[in-house]
Order: C-alpha cells, then sequence, then structure tokens
C-alpha cells in the first residue's frame, strides 16, 4: 500500500482547471461551503478534513480471491486500492471512512472458509487502520450466516483488532437479521453496546424477476426494508437496545412502507397480541441510525427527515460505487449550519468508540 499524501484541498486535486472557475462551478450547488473551500480560494489553507463516512468499501486480497474463485467478482472490487480511497477521502473533506467489505460478505463459503476468510479480511481493514492514523476504521466482517463462527469473530474483532463496529448483510440465503437463528449474534451484540452497519444484499426470493433493471435499483432498497421488519417484529430491536443499527441508503424503502409498518402491521392479531402498536414501532424506527449513501438527494432526505431527527442521519457515500464528492454536494443543497455537522461527523461519533472523540 502506498503512503497516503497529504491532505492539500480541492484545488490541488483538479491540475487542469482554474481554481477561481472550478470554485464558480462548485458554488452553483453549494459545496463550496460544504468543503471548507473558503480558505482555498482566499488563504491558499484548506479547511481541515472533518467528515466521517460509515459506508466505505474496501477490497482485503483474500476475499477477493475468494470471490473470483466463485466468480463473484467485480471491477469495482478488483480494481480498489488504498489509495484511491484516500483520494476520494480527500477531495470530499472526509477525515475517517469506516471500512467494510460489500455483498456478498462471506455468506456464499461454508463454514470454515467463511471464518478464515473474514478473520483474514479484518486483520488486513487493522493493519490498514493502522498504516493511515485517524483515516480508516473499522467495521469488521463477520462469517454469517454462521453463527459459531460469527461469535468466535466478533470476539476476536473487539477485543484484539479493536473494531470500530461490525458488519452484516440485510439477509443470508432465506433468513433476516431478526431470524432466531441469529439471536445469539444480536444478544452478543448487544452486551457489548456494539454499532452494527448492515448493506444490502441481493435477497433469495428475488433472484430471477423480469423487471428490466438489476436487483441493485430495486431490491437492494427493498432488502433493507425487510431487515428492519424483521428486526422489528421478531422483537429483536426491543430485546437488544444498545445495539446502534445502521441501514444504509436512508433505510431503503422504509419511508414509502411507514404508514404499513405502524399502521397496517399493528393491527395483525399476533403482532397486536405481542404488544406492537403505532408509538412502539415508531419508537424503534426512530431510534435507528441512517446514512445518506446513495440517497443524498432533496427526496429521499425529505421523507427520512420526516420520519427521523437528524440525529439518526450519518454519513455515507457507498465508495467505490459512488463518491464522496457527490454526496457533499447533494447534501450541502439539503442542510447547513448544525445540521450538517451533525451529518457530515458527530451523530457517528456518538456511535463509535471512545478513542475517536479524543
Amino acid at each position: 500500500m502506498n503512503r497516503p499524501h497529504a491532505y492539500t484541498g480541492f484545488c490541488a486535486c483538479h491540475p487542469g482547471a482554474s481554481r477561481r472557475g472550478f470554485l464558480q462551478s462548485l458554488a452553483g450547488v453549494g459545496a463550496v461551503g460544504a468543503l471548507g473551500l473558503t480558505g482555498c480560494a482566499t488563504m491558499g489553507t484548506p479547511a481541515k478534513p472533518h467528515r466521517i463516512d460509515v459506508h466505505h468499501h474496501l477490497s482485503p486480497p483474500v476475499w477477493v480471491n475468494a470471490l473470483k474463485k466463485a466468480k463473484l467478482d467485480s471491477p469495482p472490487v478488483n480494481n480498489w486500492t488504498p489509495q484511491k480511497s484516500l483520494d476520494d477521502m480527500d477531495q470530499a473533506g472526509i477525515a475517517t471512512s469506516m471500512t467494510s467489505p460489500t455483498l456478498p460478505a462471506v455468506g456464499f463459503l461454508p463454514p470454515a472458509e467463511a471464518a478464515a476468510v473474514a478473520r483474514a479480511s479484518n486483520e488486513y481493514a487493522r493493519q490498514l487502520a493502522d498504516q493511515y492514523p485517524g483515516r480508516f476504521g473499522v467495521f469488521a466482517l463477520l462469517p454469517m450466516p454462521h453463527v459459531d463462527a460469527t461469535l468466535r469473530e466478533i470476539e476476536y474483532a473487539f477485543d484484539v483488532l479493536k473494531a470500530d463496529g461490525v458488519a452484516f448483510m440485510t439477509s443470508y440465503d432465506d433468513k433476516f437479521l431478526g431470524h432466531p437463528t441469529f439471536a445469539p449474534v444480536m444478544d452478543e451484540l448487544n452486551r457489548r453496546k456494539a454499532t452494527a452497519y448492515t448493506h444490502p444484499n441481493n435477497p433469495a426470493c428475488c433472484t430471477n424477476l423480469d423487471t428490466g433493471v438489476p436487483p441493485v435499483i430495486i431490491e437492494y432498497g427493498t432488502d433493507t426494508t425487510r431487515t428492519i421488519a424483521s428486526l422489528i417484529y421478531s422483537g429483536t430491536a426491543q430485546r437488544c437496545p444498545n445495539i446502534n443499527f445502521i441501514f444504509s441508503h436512508a433505510g431503503g424503502s422504509i419511508t414509502a412502507l411507514t404508514e404499513r409498518f405502524n399502521t397496517q402491521a399493528v393491527r395483525l392479531p399476533n403482532l397486536k397480541a405481542e404488544g406492537f402498536d403505532f408509538d412502539v414501532v415508531m419508537k424503534l424506527l426512530r431510534g435507528f441510525y441512517y446514512d445518506t449513501a446513495q440517497a443524498a438527494n432533496p427526496i429521499a432526505m425529505a421523507s427520512l427527515t420526516k420520519m427521523v431527527n437528524v440525529s439518526q442521519i450519518v454519513f455515507g457515500t457507498d465508495y467505490p460505487y459512488r463518491t464522496g464528492l457527490e454526496h457533499v454536494q447533494g447534501l450541502s443543497q439539503i442542510f447547513s449550519g448544525s445540521d450538517l455537522r451533525a451529518i457530515d461527523r458527530d451523530n457517528a461519533l456518538r456511535i463509535l468508540p471512545a478513542r475517536w472523540r479524543s
């Protein structure tokens, strides 16, 4: 891995364009203030990067090799490098990225191999974080759906590697995160008051739908919503209130289905008998965290902020599938002041280990 270059600000990253012309083009979408570029224009000294990206993918070599053997690899996964991440972060004023591999994680592997690949991937992520102090954090890859191996990896990740949280897929085969099989995993994370980032998966239920678009367009967001339902109506979210769940992409389709969650579902006899009502469901939905990845637009944020307070929104980019700058520009058109600062950094700090606040 190459050594990172010092943060030099956006102007230095675009040698072919004049500084004035570039800043004027950004000003039209409000990005200058959000990026802290006033110093670049007036004093030659950029603002210090401050954003924390909770949705930033890396490609540990052992994991990439496993994907290639299974013919599940892709160009974004194969072409990732630490320096590319750092370059994108620097352009967007991102101080730190919490890293995690993307789908399919290691659920396609048998238990022993899944555990080995997860362990090596997490050690790689820890080495990356140590090599670039302050730039990368670790959301540990778990060998789900293999519960015993996952419990061992949670212990190693937190106690030895000092991980900042764990990374789940929203589903594993036909099971979502609230499934009783996964109860020991959730109980252990609750005991540790852990942060649990979730990323959508290709759901087993919907692999051959003729929608005219690939699953990423519709099914990823829907799978996120399915796992939210699973966590709520299984009782897991109530039983494990100390887990800080982060749901990708502003929670997928959850805001469009809120009334079905808090009004229609709670009329079902079994859920009503278990004590679910409007207030219970809304309290749970409002207690989760939702990232901005691929949702830094007025439509998604308008609906999300009707459902939850700004305090529950955290900055995410989905790099390398999208760029950090796209999200900075999008959010700067919607939020400002203390709200923007909370989304960019402060909300994430509340659910990350105390060392990040020092």
